[in-house]
């Protein structure tokens, strides 16, 4: 039974992380279809994550008040509806606002999954390898979104990368009809912090904007400034409103905790360096090495397997006995190792050579990082906030994400205009250019995951880890 629930929240959870990765092998088909320009292209991609990330934590707290089971059926059936849009749409207006949605329906979805999870699996064995299963969906699904992607964009239309959501929501919308149970509400009805809803999901937005602004108009850009400058103000409020409120959206306490508070962190960090290997790498197989889009999402698939074997094998084996700190180190190392061997690629460099090489011990690296971050992230926290808790796990992974695009997005185009500064424009100067763009992205996600090493390896506790349901962590120290 409890397996079986299991399944039906990897495969939302598949759904919703696939999703932001599935539409941009899409995109050039789609861009060819509706003709739209290329600097609104962005938008496809921008305007899933601006409504996903601003309202995760208003999204985790609804299913913490009504109950997460209907939560996690409505955010399956109206991700399913915003997907049909989507598919259908005939104009690029239609299909950014169908995104958009896409994006509103994720942020009830992603925590109602995650604090499912958390309270199913409460036997510290089967929740360590269901958070193994988890994790390896949650830091794989993104390089299965671009084969599956690149296989409908090729053998159908860019159209069924958005269609084929229905058949993955209404097979989990009946799985979770029939098999999940919510737990009894609390009484009395708990009290929706509305204040710091709205500073959270403001501030968050602004976030997430002003960084997607960064990337398409530079840092010196007003809009960006004044985004980011409003998104520091909201957050500011956003714990201020916290630290007063009877019934706060998020008890600090949750953040605080060294424990959750380090693996929010890493999950953040890790989210910005992995972003490099999906998007710059995806770029650098198909425009420097000429793979089609099925090529590139089987040249990831070896990374896949290393992150499925290295999220089980630490969730299950590792972490009990030796607690966060040395697993998620050891990740973000092997990250950084990983990202440093990337960043010496040239335009005759090779897949087998020099490509596949980086991508094992990447993906060992992120089994290491998000399954046992995931699972800290929520050891231990009552039951009435597992679903505000899961969805601060969501969030840290779409900022640190958001961060990494526009952050590296910039330095690569700095680097490929300083390369080819100079010189007659020719094919061979382009494509060494574009690989300098590539390796300088690589090169500050490796710096990316050492800063995470540091970081995590001194906040984050070691040792054996003890649970029971609805109390506080006890880590050794």
């Amino acid at each position: 039974m409890r397996w079986a629930i299991l399944a039906v929240i990897g495969l939302a959870q598949l759904m919703v992380v696939l999703d932001a990765t599935i539409v941009n092998i899409a995109l050039p088909s789609a861009q060819a279809d509706l003709g739209f320009s290329d600097e609104n292209r962005q938008w496809i991609v921008t305007s899933y994550a601006l409504a996903f990330g601003s309202l995760l934590l208003l999204g985790g707290k609804i299913g913490d008040l009504i109950g997460r089971k209907r939560v996690f059926i409505v955010g399956l059936i109206g991700f399913a509806v915003a997907s049909a849009i989507g598919g259908a749409a005939g104009t690029f207006e239609m299909l950014v606002a169908s995104r958009a949605l896409q994006g509103v329906f994720g942020a009830l979805l992603a925590p109602a999954a995650l604090s499912l999870l958390t309270t199913t699996f409460t036997d510290p064995q089967e929740r360590a390898k269901a958070f193994g299963i988890f994790g390896a969906i949650a830091g794989g699904g993104g390089a299965v979104g671009l084969l599956l992607g690149g296989v409908l964009t090729e053998y159908l239309s860019w159209r069924w990368c958005l269609y084929v959501n229905l058949a993955f929501a209404g097979v989990a919308a009946l799985g979770a009809a029939r098999l999940l149970v919510d737990a009894p509400r609390a009484r009395p009805r708990p009290v929706l912090d509305l204040p710091g809803a709205v500073a959270a999901s403001v501030g968050l937005f602004l976030l997430v904007f002003g960084f997607s602004r960064a990337e398409t108009d530079g840092w010196e850009a007003a809009i960006t400034i004044g985004s980011l400058a409003g998104a520091l103000v909201a957050l500011a409020a956003f714990v201020q409103i916290q630290r007063v409120s009877k019934h706060p959206l998020l008890p600090l306490s949750i953040v605080l905790d060294r424990a959750r508070g380090g693996s929010y962190l890493a999950v953040g960090l890790s989210g910005a360096g992995m972003f490099a290997v999906f998007l710059f790498l995806t770029y650098y197989l198909q425009q420097s090495l000429g793979m089609s889009p099925i090529q590139t999402g089987v040249a990831f698939l070896p990374m896949i397997a290393c992150l499925v074997v290295a999220a089980a094998v630490s969730t299950t084996q590792l972490l009990p006995r030796f607690g966060p700190r040395p697993l998620v180190t050891a990740g973000m190392l092997l990250g950084a190792g990983a990202m440093l061997a990337l960043s010496g690629l040239t335009v005759d460099s090779t897949y087998a050579g020099h490509v596949l090489p980086a991508l094992l011990p990447m993906g060992l690296g992120m089994g290491l990082i998000i399954a046992p971050s995931m699972q800290t992230a929520t050891l231990g926290v009552p039951h009435a906030d597992a679903g505000v808790a899961s969805a601060t796990v969501n969030t840290s992974q779409q900022v640190g994400g958001s961060i990494g695009t526009a952050l590296l997005s910039t330095l690569a185009a700095s680097a490929v205009t300083a390369s080819a500064s100079g010189k007659a424009p020719s094919p061979q100067v382009l494509a060494v250019a574009a690989v300098d763009g590539y390796t300088t992205a690589f090169a500050w996600a490796a710096g990316i995951f050492l800063f995470g090493a540091v970081v995590c390896g001194a906040l984050l506790p070691s040792g054996a880890t003890e649970h029971e349901p609805g109390a506080a962590p006890a880590m050794a120290h």
